[in-house]
């Protein structure tokens, strides 16, 4: 039986309060550098980061993220300066991610490999260059790094804060 989120016991209702400072920290970030270097695509950072944020304490998913980040934006990458239509080559790109991702045991984020190789494959400009691709690879991971930097911090430093702050009031 599921409970609502008011009658979650008060570690789980901890955990999400803290997800959801996780992601708002994130999208703060993010849009940062999406508005202090506005000649990078860094909207596809607060992307990423919403999707590299994990609701647990485990970095695993963090991880994993960025793994399958890389792993789209390298395919992305590859594929981008090939001159076929869009369609054929997102195609041929979600072949090679799938195959990839089963050989790399990372299927569990397929989903986020195939976002990834999505957004280096768009063509907004009319003129292909291999340094657009660069760009949109760097911001993807950019969020997927602020997304684990983020865990990392709530892993380690605030669980310290919060002994600290019980010890002092003993």
């Amino acid at each position: 039986m599921n409970k609502s989120f008011f009658e979650l016991d008060k570690s789980v209702y901890l955990s999400h309060i803290l997800y959801l400072i996780k992601v708002i920290l994130g999208v703060i970030i993010c849009y940062i550098l999406y508005k202090s270097i506005p000649e990078y695509p860094f909207y596809w950072s607060l992307v990423s980061v919403v999707i590299a944020t994990s609701l647990d304490r485990s970095t695993d998913q963090a991880y994993d993220r960025i793994k399958a980040n890389v792993l789209g934006c390298i395919v992305g990458a590859s594929l981008y300066p090939i001159q076929l239509p869009e369609l054929l080559i997102m195609c041929i790109g979600v072949v090679i991610i799938v195959f990839l991702a089963i050989g790399f045991k990372i299927t569990s984020t397929l989903r986020s490999a195939l976002a990834a190789f999505i957004i280096i494959c768009l063509q907004i400009e009319t003129i292909k260059h291999w340094y657009i691709a660069l760009e949109r690879v760097v911001c993807v991971v950019a969020g997927c790094v602020v997304a684990l930097l983020l865990t990392l911090f709530f892993n380690k430093i605030w669980p310290k804060a919060m002994h600290m702050k019980m010890t002092k009031e003993v």
